[in-house]
C-alpha cells in the first residue's frame, strides 16, 4: 500500500504512528522506520492461519495461549525507532498467562512463538519481520509462505537473524521442538 514521506526525527515519526487511526480490518505497523498500514487478509490467508493455530492448540506438548494480531514493541532496528510490529498470531505458554492485562503494545518477553502467513508483501515477512523477531529473541518464527509453497521454522536467534531454520514444502510434515514437540502437517494448506 502506497505511503507518504514521515518525518525523519524517531519521536516525531513514533508519536505520528501512535497516533494513527486506521480503518477497522487494517493494521497499522512502524517496521524498520516505515509505517506500514495492511490491508485485511483473504481467506486462504485465514485458511492457512487457522490450520496452524488448531494444531499447534491441539498438539503441543505444553498448553499455549494464542493472541491473533497482538502489538509487540520490540528493540530498535539501526535506523528507527521501538519497532511495532503485529504479528498474525504470537504464541506463549498458558502458564505464564502473558496476555493477561497486556498493554495494546506488548514487550515480547516471554513470546515462544510468533506466525506471518505472506499476504501482499511476502518479503516484509521474509526480511524485516524475521530480523526483528530475531533482534527480540523470540525462539521460534513461522513463516507459511504461500507464493513459494513452503514452510519455514526459523529459531535460534542470533542478532538481528535466526541462526537456524527448517523449510519444508506445503504439503510436507514440518517438526517443531520442544516446548511445542509435534510435526505440523501442512497437506491442506493450499
Amino acid at each position: 500500500m502506497a505511503h507518504a514521506p514521515l518525518p525523519t526525527d524517531e519521536e516525531t515519526l513514533l508519536d505520528y504512528f501512535l497516533a494513527l487511526d486506521t480503518p477497522t480490518g487494517f493494521r497499522a505497523e512502524l517496521i524498520e522506520g516505515e509505517i506500514v498500514v495492511t490491508l485485511p487478509t483473504d481467506g486462504t490467508h485465514e485458511h492457512c492461519f487457522s490450520r496452524v493455530l488448531s494444531q499447534i492448540m491441539r498438539q503441543s506438548a505444553v498448553d499455549m495461549d494464542v493472541s491473533g494480531y497482538k502489538g509487540l514493541e520490540m528493540p530498535r532496528g539501526g535506523r528507527c525507532p521501538r519497532n511495532h510490529v503485529i504479528p498474525d498470531a504470537t504464541i506463549a505458554p498458558s502458564e505464564i498467562s502473558l496476555f493477561r492485562g497486556a498493554a495494546p503494545w506488548m514487550p515480547s518477553d516471554g513470546v515462544a512463538m510468533v506466525v506471518e502467513v505472506t499476504s501482499s508483501n511476502p518479503e516484509r515477512d521474509r526480511k524485516a519481520k524475521r530480523h526483528c523477531y530475531a533482534r527480540a529473541s523470540i525462539p521460534l518464527y513461522l513463516l507459511v509462505d504461500r507464493s513459494k509453497a513452503a514452510i519455514t521454522l526459523f529459531s535460534d536467534p542470533s542478532g538481528d537473524d535466526y541462526a537456524g531454520h527448517n523449510t519444508a514444502p506445503i504439503g510436507k510434515p514440518l517438526p517443531f521442538p520442544a516446548p511445542f514437540s509435534f510435526e505440523l502437517e501442512t497437506t491442506d494448506f493450499l
